[in-house]
């Protein structure tokens, strides 16, 4: 609270020292507008600020300024005129490749907080395909089609990436659970929810929950966790947790994955193990540098 109050107090100031249609933009608009933060995107303490293309470029002390070619939408935050969820997620686009703070993970936990947010992922491509040649254009539309509406935290995002790369089905996100006995009652909500036929045509049901340790550490909540789990899984769900340590490092991932598989009965010859370590680099990113080092190979 006292980081943003900062953030507010910074951006009012300069505020009053911008061009009339200057809006706060890139990883200035992310944090006014609350969206998930990667560490790199947090190390950039500058102001982000943009123009339209035609006016000359922002240059103030701790300022970053850009011009745009095409018009974003601008909403109202706290008095602040800051460029909306949709343009910022295409705007970060900018910031993508090598030595640069956003990587293709991060394009995907973002754009699952903006399409939540919007409650469709439509408006993002729809930004994207209407600016001609956007930078970081190609690592977007990749992001894109792995970005769903419902997550409630970058680390279910996370979670959700590792498993569906890794080979298991898609699940249903935050979904209210009601009992099979009476559908009135409502068992819980579901961070990750699969119902799915196994092999032998048995009716499977697991759900995953991440437990972020600041809010389900405490003694309270975890009694309130047991008493909900206990209900799911007398009525038949298999609760599997999901810690942050189990999303670190590939020896994690991949642990978390087979024990996802085993729960959902999908035999561990179809996992892609390999799929599961974080990305930063788009396919067509990584299939250029391949292209770049035989090249380079074949003239050596």
């Amino acid at each position: 609270m006292a980081a943003r109050q900062a953030l507010l107090q910074e951006c009012r100031v300069t505020l009053s020292a911008l061009p009339a249609d200057s809006a706060f933009s890139h990883v200035t608009a992310a944090r006014l507008l609350g969206l998930p933060m990667s560490y790199a995107m947090e190390e950039d303490e500058r102001l982000h600020v943009m123009r339209p293309i035609v006016r000359n470029r922002v240059r103030l002390p701790g300022v970053m300024g850009h011009r745009a070619l095409h018009a974003r939408q601008v909403v109202d935050i706290d008095g602040l005129p800051v460029v909306d969820v949709a343009d910022t997620w295409v705007d970060l686009g900018e910031l993508v490749g090598r030595g640069k703070p956003v990587g293709i993970d991060d394009l995907v936990v973002l754009g699952d907080a903006c399409a939540t947010r919007l409650n469709a992922r439509t408006p993002l491509l729809q930004r994207c395909l209407s600016r001609n040649r956007p930078r970081g254009k190609r690592t977007l539309l990749e992001a894109y089609e792995e970005i769903r509406v419902g997550s409630a935290s970058p680390r279910e995002s996370l979670a959700r990436l590792i498993l569906t790369r890794g080979g298991l089905p898609e699940p249903t996100l935050n979904e209210p659970i009601y009992a099979s006995w009476d559908p009135t009652v409502l068992l819980g909500v579901g961070d990750l929810v699969w119902r799915m036929l196994d092999l032998d045509g048995r009716v499977v049901k697991v759900v995953g929950e991440y437990q972020g340790a600041l809010y389900h550490s405490d003694d309270a909540q975890r009694v309130a966790d047991g008493y909900r789990r206990d209900g799911l899984e007398a009525d038949g769900w298999d609760v599997q947790e999901i810690w942050n340590d189990d999303l670190n490092g590939s020896t994690s991932r991949r642990a978390t994955l087979v024990r996802f598989a085993d729960a959902l009965r999908v035999p561990h010859e179809t996992l892609r193990l390999a799929d599961v370590d974080a990305r930063f680099f788009s396919s067509h990113a990584i299939d250029l540098a391949i292209q770049r080092q035989m090249r380079r190979t074949a003239c050596g």
